[in-house]
């Protein structure tokens, strides 16, 4: 890729964020159900094996609307925003103030942050990584801001899920015409960058939930983020994927059909 085209690149992302940002009202950001909504199922997952985070410093990348910066500074967490979209750092920070915590926040690519090294405990990455050409250069840098024995998280789609990918390929109003789902070259190419690396799989046969907004409510993928209506349901309104819930923590650990997932949850750690 050219200078000129990752500039071009880095400009889409930076306008089509902008605009989401400045379309959102701060009263309808889900910060908590963000972590402990029935379907934050990737969230929940992460924080049991991040432990307590009161007192640990923590870079969240890729911050969006800041509901995950906000949730771990209500937790006790020191966390600085990461985003390439000026406006989606201003709504984090507002976002934090109003929920009475403080976030410091910076304008910056993931593939060079201007931020000190061996700083930070824990590196925070949800749905970021598959917006990033030069993804060699991300987790170098994730790398370098970590402190020995730190461990990044990250949250982002498979790309062999033949129901996202016609998803994917309907909702060309709410996501970006430069992301690329991973593929196991990702799972490969962090383990240069971290030891133990591991992974774990999410939504398979939950995907029907998906479907229903489709084909029984009515909801276009142009009308609504699906990955963000999902926050709203409760369990009076999933009993019925409830048990889908459950038979995807089985299929979802079996070698090459957990690869049919919607997305993954990958995790290290820095020498």
């Amino acid at each position: 890729m050219t200078v000129a085209h990752e500039t071009e690149m880095h400009r889409r992302e930076a306008d089509f964020h902008d605009e989401w940002a400045l379309t959102t009202p701060l009263d309808q950001i889900l910060v908590r159900e963000c972590f402990e909504a029935p379907t934050a199922l990737e969230n929940r997952f992460i924080l049991g094996q991040m432990g307590p985070l009161r007192g640990k410093k923590i870079l969240d990348i890729g911050a969006g609307l800041g509901e995950s910066s906000v949730y771990f500074a209500l937790q006790g967490a020191l966390v600085t925003a990461v985003d390439i979209s000026p406006r989606m750092i201003e709504t984090t920070v507002r976002l934090g103030e109003r929920h009475g915590v403080t976030i410091h926040g910076l304008v910056s690519v993931g593939e060079d942050l201007r931020l000190p090294a061996d700083e930070f405990d824990l590196v925070y990455i949800a749905n970021t990584i598959h917006h990033v050409q030069d993804r060699r250069r991300l987790l170098e840098q994730i790398s370098r801001t970590l402190r020995a024995g730190g461990r990044f998280f990250s949250i982002d789609p498979i790309a062999y899920n033949p129901i996202i990918n016609v998803y994917r390929r309907m909702a060309t109003q709410t996501r970006t015409e430069d992301e690329s789902p991973l593929t196991v070259m990702d799972l490969r190419l962090a383990g240069r960058y971290f030891k133990n690396v591991r992974h774990r799989e999410f939504w398979l046969s939950s995907l029907l939930l998906f479907i229903k907004y489709y084909l029984v409510d009515r909801v276009h993928p142009n009308e609504d983020r699906y990955w963000k209506r999902i926050l709203r349901e409760t369990t009076a309104t999933l009993w019925w994927w409830l048990p889908l819930r459950s038979v995807d923590s089985v299929l979802t650990r079996v070698p090459l059909l957990r690869y049919l997932s919607w997305n993954m949850v990958m995790w290290g750690t820095k020498e």
